[in-house]
């Protein structure tokens, strides 16, 4: 019949709607919640630690040969440094006018003189003095940048320019480069030859070389022994270059 809402034979009867049916799972207390993040962040605090003493590892073994597994007899020529002297973000100027600052010269071991720009006999003693030692490190010598820091606005004398092309020269203020390097007992800061290492610190002071020579080759050698151990030392984390 037109109109009808019968339903016609062996159709299924239609769906009723049900309601939702809802699972309800217990939350753990803050507490607990509290106590697992704690134990997460403990676990992973740990894990950066471990990774760090692998990377740091060779640093660590290299310094420890050094300073602590001396040879029976054996003996620095330069001055241990104790503690080290961490480089200051100090400001710096290069020859062609080129802003920096010290800290940026890490990641290289450093041979380091302080001079006027006037250079003086011992400046000029200095210098050659580094260039002949960077060149005696033999495969080694790109792993040592030679140095000259001066503390004044004398100009330098043209005749010195070719000497010093492989040479990183950086006009520094005097008072806060004294803050960080310091001559021995009774000498002045230029007296001296200085090592830095990779990681920016001062670590090595050689005693003032010897102005009645023309060539210190005494000095000389016993420096070269001392930057040849350096080198060995940390041969297996230090490479050529800046990172």
């Amino acid at each position: 019949m037109s109109g009808s809402n019968s339903s016609p034979p062996g159709a299924k009867p239609a769906a009723r709607d049900e309601p939702l049916g809802l699972t309800v799972h217990s939350l753990p207390a803050p507490q607990e919640a509290i106590a697992a993040d704690a134990r997460r962040t403990a676990t992973g605090r740990w894990k950066m630690i471990a990774v760090l003493l692998v990377c740091a590892a060779p640093v660590i073994a290299s310094y420890f040969t050094y300073y602590v597994v001396r040879p029976e007899g054996r003996r620095n020529y330069g001055e241990l440094i104790d503690p080290q002297r961490p480089a200051p973000a100090l400001p710096t100027t290069a020859l062609d006018g080129a802003p920096s600052t010290l800290a940026q010269l890490k990641g290289q071991w450093l041979l380091v003189s302080v001079a006027g720009g006037a250079c003086d006999a011992t400046c000029e003693k200095h210098l050659y003095l580094q260039r002949q030692l960077r060149e005696g490190l033999g495969k080694d010598k790109d792993r040592l940048d030679w140095v000259w820091l001066v503390p004044d606005a004398a100009s330098i004398k043209p005749e010195l320019l070719p000497a010093i092309k492989q040479a990183t020269v950086l006009r520094v203020d005097a008072a806060q480069l004294a803050q960080w390097l310091a001559p021995a007992g009774g000498r002045d800061l230029r007296d001296h030859l200085y090592v830095v290492d990779p990681m920016g610190n001062w670590m090595m002071r050689f005693p003032a070389v010897n102005l009645d020579a023309k060539v210190d080759t005494a000095s000389a050698a016993k420096i070269k022994r001392d930057l040849e151990r350096l080198m060995r030392a940390s041969a297996s984390w230090d490479k050529a270059g800046r990172p």
